[in-house]
């Protein structure tokens, strides 16, 4: 400290300290240009870029390979993926088809594809506009861009229509014959009641008035075989007429439930001579017409009858009341 108790400045001088300084950056720069490739170098440089602003050589490359406005294409792309990721991905995939196939509709109808006119013909359970929504045809739709193939299948999808033919007749009009399924039966399985056709397609899921006088067959397999076994059992009227519905036991057999509850027990091999001999049987002897709750025709060449509990109750008694009485003596 000095005589006025302030620091003394230090005998070394801050000078020293700062030419040492620079001489190490300059050590460094020189340095760094020694080991800059000869590419980089000032004399390659274009003049007016600076050192920091060369463009890398992955980017130089591609602008020099690459059509001009490639990326504004590149960008229309990315926006173009990116959008229709976000209706993907948002679940509006359907909707957005549906806009876009009811604007190019509107632009053919503008044009003079309106369909203007529709015959369909062979209809007789569906509706005109029934048909029309099975097909997927409606106010919007233009003749232009309808598909006739894929109308097709959709009206084969349905199960009252067998078989369909859609043609176009330009400018607007549309024509549509269908070959429906007819009701066959009323089928029931698990408590449930159908409408089949023949070849077993369930044509309703519930039994409007109008069907209800069909035949009933009930089991698990009986609506795919119930053409062939009706068929059969229409060759023989007496029994025919009475049946109330038929039962397919196990996928194997058929039992008979008549208008009576009387049950018919089929074999499952001879159902012919089984219908033959019970349709005798009711002619000879009036056989359905007795006092019997079920019939048995499962045992080759031999028929059980059961009689009601009081048909059993009265044979029992009139077969005690035929028993000779014992003589007093008699041990």
């Amino acid at each position: 400290m000095d005589g006025g108790g302030r620091l003394a400045r230090s005998p070394r001088s801050p000078r020293p300290q700062i030419d040492l300084m620079d001489a190490v950056l300059g050590a460094a720069a020189a340095l760094r240009a020694r080991l800059r490739p000869a590419s980089l170098s000032a004399k390659s440089r274009p003049r007016g870029i600076a050192r920091d602003q060369a463009p890398p050589r992955l980017i130089a490359f591609l602008e020099s390979r690459l059509p001009r406005r490639s990326g504004v294409i590149a960008t229309l792309l990315l926006l173009a993926a990116s959008t229709g990721f976000g209706i993907v991905k948002g679940g509006h995939l359907e909707q957005f088809t549906a806009t876009l196939s009811d604007t190019r509709n509107a632009l053919a109808n503008s044009a003079g594809f309106r369909i203007t006119s529709v015959a369909i013909n062979g209809r007789k359970q569906l509706s005109q506009d029934e048909v029309l929504a099975i097909g997927g045809v409606n106010g919007r739709s233009s003749l232009l861009f309808l598909d006739a193939a894929s109308v097709r299948e959709k009206l084969k999808a349905n199960p009252w229509i067998g078989e369909a033919t859609v043609l176009k007749l330009y400018p607007g009009q549309l024509r549509i014959d269908i070959v429906e399924r007819a009701p066959f039966a009323l089928w029931q399985r698990d408590g449930k009641l159908s409408v089949i056709s023949e070849d077993g397609a369930v044509l309703e899921r519930y039994v409007p008035d109008r069907f209800l006088k069909l035949p009933l067959v009930v089991g698990k397999g009986a609506e795919t075989r119930a053409k062939d076994f009706l068929a059969l059992l229409s060759h023989y009227p007496q029994v025919h007429a009475v049946t109330r519905a038929a039962t397919l036991v196990g996928e194997r057999r058929w039992n008979l439930r008549l208008n009576d509850g009387l049950d018919i027990r089929l074999p499952e091999n001879g159902v012919g001579n089984a219908l033959a001999t019970l349709s005798n049987l009711d002619k000879d002897e009036h056989l359905f017409a007795k006092d019997i709750v079920a019939v048995d025709l499962r045992l080759p060449g031999r028929l059980i009858v059961q009689l009601s509990e009081d048909a059993a109750r009265a044979r029992e008694e009139a077969l005690k009341k035929k028993e000779p009485k014992k003589k007093v003596g008699d041990a």
